[in-house]
């Protein structure tokens, strides 16, 4: 099927064309099968065509398949904000707004923290990846292939390292950075937020340092700057849990949400604390698409799904299966390319690395091509596009599963200098 209609500047990592999915397959046009470790990139935690969710929008189709929440509000949104706040693990009160995306949600946040604090600069983090649009371009800490070509970026935006025990950077070089930059670069004073995922996606499945992530939080605290939390990737039970932020005992301000949010219906939100939400004059928050009835109703579906039990059970047994696998193909010696295991939970990364540690970037490239002729689809991640990372929905059949980790141990043999 010809390509020629759509912008060549759109980088497509598997050059097939699906038809249809169930839970944790796919075929393409052909009829060939996949099993599936991309999930739409992390927007299919219950899977492809998950029941509940297409009864939820077959059902809602019927209904109202449209209206603009700001001109007159719509039963859906309502249900969904009153479920979805209270599905927050916070302590203080939650309010929010829906959005289209994740991005679009990042852009809502950033107007926010403008509006409450008066200031205007964002610490984001080096590896950080919160969008596409120009404002949430300069808050990815990765230029290529972002930030090219596409001038002036909306500002202040400044970066810090990445403290995890996946990367090597520590919660005191991290500390060590903020100190300097709040002694250089910039005054704390200016500081509207600080904007971090708990466990970066596009960067590679790192796990944030609790030690740092607790620090932090205390800085904000004092200095009355807003912390966002990035949960787009890793929230609606990526690793295990509602919210990767729980791990890290901290509660952050405001909360991005999208991707496994509606079932791969676009959706996205931001939540957090009331008075931040409420913060802007009426009109300053809205949109015409924003939490579409479908949408919502979809994203309904979907909570009645990951109740706590469920998300439990199912990052528990996917993290000690692909655990498991990942430290016995590593005491077989199975390739000179197997790195790291990154991340928590079920949401996890494999890194490919040469023997002196630097990134096997052509051999992941090569790992692409053989598992997706073998029947498996992976996306990859990192700075240097370097690290797998393993995004099966949580509803995977245990035997899927095995599968597909079974084919990506035969591709991982096969890779060649």
């Amino acid at each position: 099927m010809s390509h020629d209609t759509i912008s060549q500047s759109i980088s497509i990592v598997h050059p097939i064309s699906l038809s249809h999915g169930r839970n944790a397959e796919v075929w393409d046009t052909t009829g060939k099968r996949y099993i599936d470790f991309v999930g739409g990139i992390g927007v299919l935690n219950l899977g492809h065509c998950h029941p509940g969710v297409v009864e939820a929008i077959r059902d809602q189709a019927t209904r109202l398949t449209h209206y603009a929440f700001n001109a007159a509000p719509h039963a859906p949104y309502i249900e969904l904000m009153n479920r979805l706040t209270a599905f927050i693990p916070v302590d203080y009160p939650v309010s929010g707004m829906l959005t289209n995306s994740g991005a679009e949600a990042a852009e809502n946040a950033l107007k926010i923290v403008r509006s409450a604090t008066g200031r205007t600069a964002v610490i984001a983090f080096d590896g950080a990846f919160h969008g596409r649009t120009l404002a949430t371009l300069n808050l990815n800490g990765k230029v290529a292939p972002y930030k090219q070509k596409v001038g002036v970026l909306p500002g202040p935006v400044y970066h810090l390292p990445y403290p995890s025990a996946d990367n090597g950077v520590t919660c005191a070089e991290a500390l060590k950075a903020m100190d300097r930059l709040f002694s250089v670069e910039i005054d704390v004073e200016d500081v509207a937020c600080f904007i971090i995922e708990p466990v970066q996606g596009e960067g590679g499945f790192l796990a944030l340092d609790i030690e740092f992530a607790q620090a932090l939080r205390r800085f904000c605290d004092e200095k009355n700057i807003v912390l966002i939390a990035d949960e787009i990737q890793s929230g609606f039970g990526r690793t295990g849990q509602r919210f990767a932020f729980s791990r890290l005992e901290i509660e952050p301000d405001l909360i991005l949400l999208g991707k496994s949010i509606a079932g791969g219906v676009p959706l996205g939100a931001v939540v957090g604390r009331k008075a931040l939400l409420d913060n802007l004059p009426k009109g300053g928050l809205g949109g015409t698409y924003s939490g579409n009835p479908i949408a919502c109703a979809a994203a309904l579906a979907t909570l009645d799904a990951m109740n706590d039990e469920h998300l439990n059970m199912w990052g528990s047994q996917q993290e000690e299966t692909i655990v498991s696998r990942y430290r016995a193909w590593r005491a077989q010696g199975i390739s000179p390319y197997l790195g790291r295991l990154t991340g928590v939970g079920a949401m996890r990364g494999i890194e490919l690395a040469n023997a002196d540690g630097t990134p096997a970037a052509r051999q992941l490239t090569q790992l692409l091509s053989l598992a997706r002729d073998a029947g498996l689809l992976l996306m990859p991640s990192g700075k240097s596009r370097h690290i797998i990372r393993l995004l099966a929905p949580l509803t995977i059949e245990a035997a899927v599963l095995e599968e597909g980790l079974d084919i990506l141990q035969a591709c991982l043999e096969k890779l060649t200098a």
